[in-house]
């Protein structure tokens, strides 16, 4: 799949994210086991947006030619698996035609990928343009009033609830990073909005 980088994109949103991430974390006082070279939530395959996929590019381009081959190499290699199990996706790698259902397949089915840029001490290799997805990854959800840990790494740890106004700002961020799908869209023929993340890569 190519990739336009020359379009212009909301930077603002994905330093929106981060932020919201550091003043959710904050506020759950030191609940949060993540920590630097912890990579849990970088094994396994899940939708990611134009938008995240135009950020792994430019992010891409600012790694050192032997190493961005390598991490793209990775992903052509994961693709391959992905369209050999699901033909549809050689002529139409975008998820908007797909079921929720179909999805959750595949997504189950390659649970065990790691992603393309996770590097052998745990790093990300384009931490700085990491997706919105990776970037708010951590902060347990809560469901009818229950709170779940984010990962299997915090199913052990004391989870304290997230207040009203941060579950509120993330929504209005989902809201804005929507406004930027529907803004890209007028700028570049690609209709689908998500794509899984390995495409993001090439």
């Amino acid at each position: 799949m190519g990739t336009d980088v020359s379009s212009p994109l909301p930077l603002p949103l994905f330093q929106q994210a981060s932020h919201w991430f550091r003043r959710a974390r904050a506020s759950l006082l030191g609940a949060i086991p993540c920590s630097q070279g912890c990579c849990q939530c970088c094994i396994g395959i899940f939708p990611i947006t134009r938008l995240d996929a135009l950020e792994l590019q430019r992010g891409l381009d600012t790694l050192p030619s032997a190493h961005k081959l390598t991490v793209v190499a990775r992903a052509r290699e994961q693709i391959a698996l992905l369209e050999a199990a699901y033909p549809i996706l050689q002529s139409k790698p975008g998820l908007d035609s797909l079921t929720d259902s179909s999805i959750d397949d595949m997504v189950e089915r390659f649970g065990d990928l790691p992603c393309p840029a996770l590097a052998a001490d745990g790093s990300c290799s384009v931490y700085a343009f990491r997706p919105i997805t990776c970037r708010t990854m951590g902060i347990p959800s809560e469901t009818n009033g229950m709170v779940h840990g984010a990962c299997t790494v915090q199913t052990a740890v004391p989870i304290v609830r997230l207040s009203p106004s941060l579950r509120t700002d993330l929504h209005r961020l989902a809201e804005d990073e929507a406004i930027a799908l529907s803004t890209l869209h007028s700028a570049q023929l690609e209709s689908d909005d998500e794509l899984l993340l390995p495409y993001g890569f090439v």
